[in-house]
This record gives structure tokens, sequence and C-alpha cells, in this order.
């Protein structure tokens, strides 16, 4: 079987570890417009421009399985590809590198993060922190930490993008996921492929943690329905609540931090886009879509 991955130190090592677990694949690492052009990349709010170069070589069959961060993956597939499964998630929170905790920052402390969820977040955690921009892949933004003339107090990366590059232990502090939820897909390895390839279906499904992959479509479910993108504050994580239900969790808001708002619901675990379809549709009548409006306002 041959994966395809982006070129990134991270994404090579999730494609590693989705080889390991099928019993061996050929690794086919290319680049994606977001890698070319990393500015670019930044301003679109487009999610394809990290996938749409690996799903062309799965539609020419010139690779049988791609490996996305699910957070990348957008909300709409091209015709003839499928997520086929997900193996089991990793850690899905926000952690706090540079410092134990959000209360341990002084007033006024400078804030690195890339994400606009995050930055609304943080910002409507503590107005006084000073949240700036930094760009770049988990090393980058570690060396950008650990500069002085950059002068940043702390970053914000994703758990689990540390633990699979073995740098978990620069982890200062977890932020807790019923305040800080995480990004849609956050912590899961979405395996695409074409969706009448039988045999890929077949070796990926034997792999697939089947409450992950729940999970996932009902957040990915409650983003389609809110029609967001990478200019979105918005954050989605389900989990198993047991008796065959899920919990799904969202939150949205402005960039500044003013406004914000949140719900969580109960739904059946065999019915997982419904679910994150409901929540959106609570969240819009709580006056999401207005809040949404004006973030993108904001961010453009």
């Amino acid at each position: 079987m041959r994966i395809g991955t982006r070129r990134s130190a991270l994404a090579l090592a999730q494609a590693e570890v989705v080889a390991g677990m099928l019993g061996g694949a050929e690794i086919v690492p290319m680049l994606t417009a977001g890698d070319v052009d990393a500015r670019a990349a930044a301003a679109a709010s487009d999610k394809s421009r990290w996938v749409t170069e690996l799903e062309h070589a799965l539609l020419a069959g010139e690779i049988d399985l791609a490996v996305h961060s699910a957070k990348d993956v957008p909300g709409e597939l091209p015709d003839g590809l499928a997520l086929l499964g997900v193996p089991a998630r990793a850690a899905a929170e926000d952690v706090l590198c540079g410092a134990s905790g959000l209360d341990e920052l002084p007033e006024g402390a400078r804030v690195g993060t890339s994400s606009i969820r995050r930055l609304a977040q943080l910002r409507a955690a503590r107005e006084d922190l000073e949240v700036v921009a930094i760009r770049g892949n988990v090393d980058t933004r570690l060396r950008k930490l650990a500069d002085q003339g950059e002068h940043l107090d702390a970053i914000v990366l994703a758990r689990a993008g540390l633990q699979r590059l073995g740098r978990e232990p620069e982890a200062g502090g977890t932020l807790d996921r019923e305040r800080f939820v995480p990004a849609p897909g956050q912590g899961i390895l979405a395996l695409e492929g074409r969706a009448e390839d039988t045999r890929t279906r077949d070796a990926v499904q034997a792999i697939t943690d089947n409450d992950a992959f729940a999970c996932l479509l009902a957040e990915r479910a409650l983003a389609r329905e809110l029609d967001a993108s990478c200019h979105t504050p918005l954050g989605a994580y389900a989990a198993p609540a047991g008796c065959g239900c899920l919990l799904l969790r969202a939150w949205v808001g402005l960039p500044d931090g003013s406004q914000w708002a949140s719900d969580e619901l109960l739904g059946g675990f065999y019915d997982p886009e419904a679910l994150g379809r409901r929540v959106a549709e609570r969240l819009r009548l709580a006056g999401a879509g207005e809040l949404l409006a004006r973030a993108q306002e904001m961010a453009a």
C-alpha cells in the first residue's frame, strides 16, 4: 500500500504510525500548496491548501491512502473520495509551553499561537494577555519560544503533535477542554481513500477506532453546518458518554474574546452527524451566526 502525506516532520511521523498499524506500507511524501507558500497559507481561509495535492494523487491512483491531521480536512470531500476510518484518538487538548498554567502568567504576558480559535479563547479567559501570531511547524514554534529576541512568555500547541514528535515533556500545563474546547478533529488522524477501493477500506477498517470515528463525524458535521473555515473561532469536541451516547461540546466566539457562546448535548452514538447538526442549530439560535459573521469580518 502507498500512503501519501505532507513532508513536515509531524506529518511523516503520523504516516509512519499508520503504516506500522497496517503492517507496513510505502510512504510517499508530497508538497502541498500550504507547504509551498506558507505566507499565503496563513492568509487563506480554505483548508484545502493542506490536502488538495494528496487528493489529486488519490484520484489519479498514485497513492492508495492519504493520512491527514483531521482538523485540516475540509468539510466537503471531492467526488470519489471518502474518509475510510481513523485510528484511536490521541490527546485532544491544547497545552501551554513555557508556563505551568494560564494563571501563572504575569499580567500582560505575550502568548504565541497561529490559531484564531486559541486567540479568541485566550482573550476570553484573560483579556490582559498580549496574544501574538506565531507561524511555523512545532519545532519552529518551540525555537521561537526559546529565543529571547521573540519576547514570548508562552505558546499554545496541541498535545497530540508534541506526543507524536516525542516532545511532550516540553508541555508546561494543560488547558481545560471545557473552557478551551479543541478544534474539530484535533488529535485524530483522518485516513482518506477512494470510495470504491474495497481493499484499502477493509485494511483501514481493521485499524479504525469506532469511538474516535463517531466523534470525528459529529465534530465535522457541526463545523460543516456552521460553514466554518480556518478563520472561524470554533471549538468542537465529542467524547463517548456511555449508554450508546456521545457528548458533544462546542464553542464559538469573537477573536478579541469579548463575546462567545457555548453548548453541549448528548446524542446517539450511531448517528453522530445528527448530533453535530443539532448542536449547530442550537448555537445558531443562541446567536452564533452573528458571532461568526463578525468574527470573519474581524479576521479579514
